[in-house]
Order: structure tokens, then C-alpha cells, then sequence
């Protein structure tokens, strides 16, 4: 159980520095004038996956709380 965990969480941190490189990407293309609009949709919409994928990683590391 703990080498899943930790497999988890070095899966999130992974994903994490992916996302921050994403977003300097974006950024980067919003700053440098005119763009490839196609370019800029796949950025997003990679990074928007990325966060799905980090908020389900999260959850399972969160106990389960029987209500």
C-alpha cells in the first residue's frame, strides 16, 4: 500500500511540473503577438486533462469516510 501511495504521489508531482510548463507555454504564446489558435486549443485543453487527472490522483490519496 505505501509503494502505491508513494507511486501516487510522484505521479503528482510529475504531472504538477507538467502543468506549471503548460501554463508557460500559454503564456509564452499569448505574449509573443499572433498565434496558431490550434496551438493554443491543444495547450489548453492538454493542460485541463492534466488537472482532471491530478484532481482524481489526489482523491485516492484522501481516506475513505464511511457517512
Amino acid at each position: 500500500m505505501d509503494l502505491e501511495i508513494e507511486a501516487i504521489k510522484a505521479k503528482i508531482t510529475q504531472l504538477k511540473a507538467e502543468h506549471r510548463l503548460l501554463d508557460e507555454d500559454i503564456r509564452r504564446l499569448e505574449e509573443g503577438g499572433p498565434f496558431n489558435p490550434i496551438e493554443m486549443q491543444r495547450l489548453k485543453r492538454r493542460k485541463l486533462a492534466l488537472k482532471d487527472l491530478l484532481s482524481r490522483l489526489e482523491s485516492k490519496l484522501l481516506p475513505d469516510i464511511i457517512a
